[in-house]
Formats: structure tokens, C-alpha cells, sequence
């Protein structure tokens, strides 16, 4: 099963051409993924008829967050429950790095029936066994991960032990650097569920360019490149992933 992460309505609406069985729409792919606009996501229950789940994070940055930053959190999980989403991704550590069971805990009951998923946070934690088990405490249905390393073949290895000791008692999701290339070796971790984006670029159509200038302020984002999930790309991923299963 494949689920697409979507930086963006047109994202989403190529993933399902595509022919993923899921999307994870979120904004701000460069700060690592934050919440999308309301209108982004009734727009994309509106066009979608595969499942949706919605990332639900406020800012970029670690995942200790304030109790205003919770309220936040909370409103936009009812919001998404409100106009018949499928799912919620979240993740909550506390400062030590350890997984914060209890706003997990409660974030998992305030989001049902949605379907629920610990996102990368879980990368950060010291110990990935005892943050698996936390988790599985919590009632989160799965957890998305790289085997904490930046990409998930790097973090294969891991993936396979977590998959092993998590047994059926929660699904894990490797995500990150996984194409129709590296499938393969994903899927020989026993994982059933991928997360990629399946990026691609489109040119920006604007004549005029103000060299120099950089709205994020980092000149490693560029300015004139409109970073959208690849229908070809992702494509590819789903036609390997079913053969292979």
C-alpha cells in the first residue's frame, strides 16, 4: 500500500491518478511538513476518493510543544474529523526526547474514529523500542519511520527489527528516499504500507526574476521551482510495489 505524502491539493489529486491508496496532505515540505490550510483540506476531501489523512503540526522545528500550541492542535484535529477525513499524523516528544504518552494518548481519543499515526518524531526518540511501545500504549494505529536515519533504506535494518517486535500490534510505515529503485529492499523488511512524496518540479511561468531575493530567506530554496507529486513517478512506485506483492 502506498501513501503519498502531498505538499498540496494539485499534489494529492496526482497521487490518486497515480494510483496510491493514500495521501498524507500537509504544507512546507522545506520545515519538514506542517498542517495545511482549512480550504486546502476540504478541497481535498472534496476531489479524493482514496483515503485521507492530515498532517497535524504548527510549526516546523522539534515536536515539544506549549499548551497554546496543543490548543491549536486540537482545534485543527476536529476541524479535519468535521469534513470526514480518514486520519490524523501527529507525534509529541518530551524534552528528555522520549515519547509524551499522555498528549499522545489524549490526541489519539480526540481524534476517533479517525485513524491515527506517530509521525518521525519517533526518529528523534534515544530509544526506538521503548518509543514503540509507548506508542503502542497510546492506541496509535501506526507509526512513519526511517529507521532513524535520513532516508528509510539507510534505516532498513532497524525498520525490519521494529516491524519484527511490533508484530501486529501497531503498523510500521517506513518513509523517506523510497522509489521504484529501493522498493524492493523496503518491502523485504516486511513492511506493507510506504510513505514517499514522489516529488517532482514544475518551471515557474514568471517572466520577470529578482535574482538574489529569497522569501524564505535560505538560497537553497528556490524561488522559481514548484516542487509537486510526480504522477509518473509515483506511478512507478505503485506498478513495483504490486508486482512484487
Amino acid at each position: 500500500m502506498i501513501e503519498i505524502c502531498a505538499n498540496g491539493l494539485q499534489s494529492a489529486i496526482n497521487a490518486q491518478i497515480a494510483g496510491a491508496a493514500r495521501v498524507e496532505l500537509c504544507d512546507n515540505l522545506y520545515e519538514g511538513g506542517t498542517t495545511p490550510s482549512a480550504a486546502t483540506i476540504k478541497l481535498a476531501r472534496k476531489y479524493l476518493n482514496i483515503k485521507l489523512h492530515v498532517l497535524i503540526r504548527p510549526r516546523g522545528s522539534d515536536f515539544l510543544y506549549s499548551d497554546l500550541e496543543m490548543e491549536i492542535i486540537g482545534e485543527d484535529i476536529n476541524f479535519c474529523k468535521q469534513n470526514g477525513c480518514d486520519g490524523v499524523v501527529v507525534g509529541f516528544l518530551n524534552a528528555n526526547g522520549t515519547v509524551n504518552t499522555e498528549r499522545t494518548r489524549e490526541i489519539v481519543e480526540l481524534a476517533r474514529p479517525m485513524s491515527v499515526t506517530f509521525h518521525r518524531a519517533f526518529d528523534m526518540t534515544p530509544d526506538p523500542f521503548e518509543a514503540l511501545e509507548q506508542i503502542i500504549k497510546t492506541g496509535a494505529d501506526r507509526i512513519l519511520t526511517s529507521g532513524q536515519k535520513n532516508k528509510a533504506p539507510d534505516g532498513r535494518q532497524l525498520i525490519g527489527e521494529l516491524i519484527k517486535k511490533a508484530g501486529d500490534r501497531i503498523i510500521i510505515m517506513p518513509g523517506s528516499g523510497i522509489n521504484a529503485g529501493n522498493i524492493k529492499m523496503m518491502m523485504d523488511t516486511g513492511a506493507k504500507e510506504f510513505h514517499l512524496t514522489g516529488m517532482g518540479k514544475l518551471e515557474s511561468k514568471m517572466e520577470f526574476r529578482r535574482d538574489g531575493v529569497f522569501m524564505g530567506g535560505l538560497s537553497q530554496i528556490p524561488e522559481y521551482d514548484i516542487a509537486v507529486s510526480d504522477v509518473k513517478k509515483i506511478r512507478r512506485v505503485v506498478e513495483a510495489e504490486r508486482h512484487l506483492s
